[in-house]
């Protein structure tokens, strides 16, 4: 399927992701996920935060914090927003009730970490209050994941049929192409109104990213 794109500078925003007048095609999103399970998409992301969590805290120079800051928040706002548009929808409708208090307790942990990565988001790493402050967020965030990993996960993939879950985690894949890349902790969480904000919000993002510098698509696995 063609798309209209504009080329990537180096160690600009990753390219994949920035401007796209075309959602990547079902094939594109099959080679990305493969043929994983909602769990293993969601924790292998999970992964992936933490090790731009890592590269952030061991940068050397400002630059290269700048550049590991703006990766981790494009990575976590996405991964956050995607699990509310489809894993906690996915969450009610299979588990009822039990799927209602369990996407409630994922919320609020989800509404903790967005309001921290609103303020890191524009902070320079060379304040005294960034890292501080980074590592509440991490604290916080490593709770809301081993409550997935712990609770959400083994119950959901329970009720999935294995098809149903590598279906769920390709969604999931291609949801993140369409969600804001930064965080609006202001903004709703449950859809379909934060879908609706997320579709506003995300061109918006997107092009500011093209200003904004990131580590090389190298170092960033998409």
């Amino acid at each position: 399927m063609a798309s209209l794109s504009i080329a990537p500078f180096r160690a600009r925003a990753p390219s994949l992701y920035v401007i796209t007048a075309s959602l990547p095609n079902r094939k594109k999103f099959a080679t990305m996920v493969g043929e994983q399970t909602i769990s293993e998409a969601i924790g292998s992301d999970h992964k992936e935060i933490d090790r731009y969590a890592d590269e952030l805290k061991s940068a050397k120079t400002l630059e290269d914090q700048v550049k590991w800051r703006n990766a981790f928040v494009w990575r976590l706002a996405r991964h956050a927003i995607s699990e509310e548009i489809t894993m906690y929808p996915a969450m009610i409708d299979k588990m009822g009730d039990e799927g209602k208090q369990l996407t409630a307790t994922d919320r609020a942990q989800h509404a903790t970490v967005k309001k921290d990565l609103f303020k890191l988001q524009s902070m320079s790493p060379d304040s005294a209050d960034f890292f501080p402050l980074f590592e509440v967020l991490l604290q916080d965030l490593h709770e809301h994941i081993r409550h997935e990993s712990e609770e959400d996960m083994p119950q959901l993939e329970k009720l999935l049929s294995k098809a149903e879950s590598i279906s769920l985690a390709k969604e999931w894949e291609k949801t993140k192409v369409m969600t804001p890349t930064r965080s609006h902790p202001s903004a709703p969480d449950k859809p379909p109104w934060e879908t609706l904000a997320g579709l506003l919000a995300a061109p918006i993002d997107k092009l500011e990213d093209l200003i904004r510098n990131f580590p090389s698509n190298g170092d960033m696995k998409i």
